[in-house]
C-alpha cells in the first residue's frame, strides 16, 4: 500500500467503530468509513472536542451535527498547493486526502520527463491532480460533469497562484467527453481517471464502475499520443479490484507501448496506530523508464 506521510494540514487522527477522526487545518471533523469494521478503543481524546460529526441515514445521505463553531470554509495547503475545504452534504470536503501520493508520482513523472505533455484528468474533482500536473509544467484538460466542482477547482487553482497555467475547465459527461476527442482527433501524453463507484452525469446519464470503466478505458486508449507517459486509474469499489485495473490497463496498452503496470491500494497513515488505512486503489501504466 502506498499511504502519503507528506500532508502537514491534514492529520487523520484515529479511525474505530465505522468513523474517521480528522483534523483539516485545526478543524475535527468525524466522518464515517465502511472500511473501518474494527472497534478498538478510541485513542484519541480529540474525539470529544470535534467541531463536527457526520451521520448517515437510514434512509440515504445524511447531515452534520455541528458541536463547536468554526468557518463555513477554510483553506489548507499540499506542497505548492492550496485548497478550499467546506464540509458538503455528502460528507465531503472537497479533498480526497489518500490522493496526494498520486499527485506526487505525477509530477515526478511530469518533470522528469522534460517535454510539453498534455494530460487529460476524468472526473477531476476539485482539480488535486489538476494542479500538481499544471505545477509540474504540464497543460491540463480537467473534466467532471459538475458545474459547482469544476468552479471549485478553478478556485484552488486561484488560491495556489496556478490561475496562469494551461489548464482547460470542462463541464461534461466523461464518456461523451472523450467520444467527442476521438472525433476531433485530439491527443494526450497522460490520462488520469478518478471515478466514483456511482454517478450521474449533467444530462442524467448514470455511471456505474463496473458497467462503464471498460468501456472507458476502451475509448482513452483511443486518444492516447504516440508517446504516451502514464495512464492511471483510481477504483474506490471491491466490485473494481486492483488486480482488475491492472488485467485491463495491461491488455489494453502491452500491443503498441513499452511500459509497466502495476497496482495498489492507497492509503493514509493513522496517527493514533501508526497504521494505514486502505483508501481505494490506483493501477498505473508508466513509459518505460519511469518504474
Amino acid at each position: 500500500m502506498r499511504a502519503d506521510n507528506k500532508w502537514q494540514d491534514y492529520k487523520l487522527l484515529d479511525a474505530t467503530d465505522g468513523y474517521r477522526l480528522e483534523s483539516w487545518g485545526g478543524v475535527i471533523l468525524v466522518r464515517p468509513d465502511p472500511q473501518i469494521v474494527w472497534k478498538f478503543e478510541k485513542k484519541s481524546p480529540m474525539w470529544e472536542k470535534a467541531h463536527a460529526v457526520y451521520h448517515r441515514s437510514s434512509k440515504g445521505g445524511g447531515e452534520w451535527e455541528y458541536r463547536k463553531k468554526f468557518p463555513a470554509e477554510w483553506n489548507i495547503k499540499y506542497d505548492n498547493m492550496t485548497f478550499k475545504v467546506t464540509p458538503t452534504g455528502f460528507k465531503h470536503t472537497g479533498i480526497f486526502p489518500e490522493q496526494a501520493t498520486n499527485w506526487d508520482e505525477y509530477a515526478k513523472m511530469i518533470a522528469k520527463e522534460g517535454r510539453e505533455l498534455n494530460i487529460l484528468n476524468l472526473f477531476g474533482y476539485t482539480g488535486g491532480a489538476t494542479l500538481a500536473c499544471a505545477a509540474a509544467g504540464a497543460k491540463v484538460c480537467h473534466v467532471d460533469a459538475s458545474k459547482g466542482v469544476v468552479a471549485w477547482g478553478k478556485e484552488n487553482a486561484q488560491l495556489s497562484g496556478l490561475s496562469d497555467k494551461p489548464i482547460r475547465w470542462i463541464v461534461d459527461d466523461c464518456i461523451k467527453f472523450v467520444q467527442r476527442e476521438i472525433r476531433r482527433g485530439n491527443k494526450y501524453d497522460g490520462i488520469i481517471m478518478d471515478p466514483p463507484s456511482y454517478g450521474r452525469g449533467p444530462n442524467g446519464e448514470v455511471w456505474k464502475l463496473e458497467d462503464n470503466i471498460f468501456q472507458l478505458l476502451e475509448l482513452c486508449s483511443q486518444i492516447l499520443s504516440d508517446d504516451p507517459l502514464f495512464v492511471a486509474v483510481n477504483s474506490y469499489t471491491t466490485g473494481v479490484s486492483p488486480s482488475v485495473m491492472e488485467y485491463m490497463l495491461d491488455v489494453m496498452m502491452r500491443d503498441k507501448y513499452k511500459g509497466t503496470v502495476s497496482a495498489q491500494e492507497i492509503g493514509l497513515t493513522v496517527q493514533s496506530t501508526g497504521m494505514a488505512l486502505p483508501c481505494g486503489s490506483t493501477a498505473f501504466w508508466k513509459k518505460e523508464g519511469h518504474e
